[in-house]
């Protein structure tokens, strides 16, 4: 498959830590689908840039110091009875992190850990839907990718 629609991909959560921190032990855990999502959004390691900047050479040096997995922000259509929104909007009242696989079409998941900052109602005009913005920061824990069978 050359490139993949967003079309059919999923987004399941857990309150439930895995035994390890590798695939094994996440395809361990029992995920909650989070409906009604209409964007997962982008995460990935973005390291920050270090400089110095050696008055003999004049030239800036360039090195990688930390970095970020970023935020997952998911966009999705409110739904007070979907079991995993409601999970979502429990571990914004807690200090523990989630565990989260996003599910492609050809069947690769990301394996994610973070903390769920913000879960926020939306409510537009007459013709708009009731929607969520959410907000998950991820932990510097590695982020595990599982290719498709």
């Amino acid at each position: 498959m050359a490139h993949q629609t967003a079309s059919g991909v999923t987004l399941g959560i857990s309150a439930a830590a895995p035994a390890t921190h590798d695939v094994a032990g996440f395809d361990a855990l029992t995920f909650i689908s989070v409906g009604e999502i209409t964007n997962v959004g982008d995460f990935g390691k973005e390291w920050n840039l270090v400089t110095h900047n050696p008055l003999a050479t004049r030239g800036t040096k360039k090195g990688k110091g930390s970095y970020n997995n970023g935020t997952l922000s998911p966009s999705l259509a409110l739904d007070p009875d979907d079991s995993g929104q409601a999970a979502m909007e429990t571990a914004l009242e807690s200090d523990d992190p989630v565990y989260i696989a996003v599910t492609l079409q050809d069947g690769t998941i990301y394996y994610l850990v973070g903390l769920v900052m913000s879960f926020k109602p939306s409510i537009g005009g007459v013709d708009d839907v009731v929607t969520a913005t959410t907000s998950i920061e991820l932990t510097p824990d590695e982020i595990l990718k599982k290719a498709a069978a």
